[in-house]
């Protein structure tokens, strides 16, 4: 870690932007693809995957509160991006490609459509002007992140500071 630390240091790279690099998609690839909304509604659910029969649940139900709280939530059907069981827990940053909001959401759930399904509460979020509500969906440019979940991007905190 201190090898990579001084590479980062001599390169002039803050390590919060490199770990980040290092824990995004592996191709550091994503698409943009057509997404619709999915009433999850996981506050309402008490974020709870079972209470909403999402896929990952099998995997993930038993997460702290606040791991499946963090972000919004999202089914997953992308055209690029690893299979499941694997895509589970994953996150990607979303954005409109007409408003050009965007944020961050955890795939809970999976699809065979080909898109995303994004929780009805992300989707009007991104939807800054109501047009995607009025079509029924938005055109989303997905991109695999980190979820900074972990130590590495506390670290990272610590040591950019």
């Amino acid at each position: 870690m201190l090898f990579v630390f001084l590479i980062l240091l001599f390169t002039g790279k803050k390590l919060s932007e490199q770990l980040q690099k290092w824990s995004s998609s592996p191709t550091g690839e994503g698409a943009t693809v057509r997404s619709t909304y999915h009433f999850y509604n996981p506050k309402q659910n008490g974020w709870d995957l079972m209470e909403v029969s999402a896929y990952c649940s099998i995997w993930d139900a038993n997460k702290p509160y606040s791991w499946r709280s963090k972000y919004g939530w999202t089914t997953f059907c992308g055209p690029i991006g690893p299979s499941f069981p694997a895509t589970c827990g994953r996150c990607m940053r979303v954005r409109s490609t007409r408003t050009g909001a965007q944020e961050i959401v955890r795939i809970v759930d999976r699809c065979s459509n080909g898109e995303l399904d994004l929780d009805v509460g992300v989707f009007n979020r991104l939807d800054t002007d109501g047009v995607g509500h009025d079509q029924g969906q938005l055109t989303i440019r997905y991109d695999f992140v980190g979820c900074g979940n972990g130590f590495n991007l506390l670290l990272a905190s610590i040591v950019d500071n």
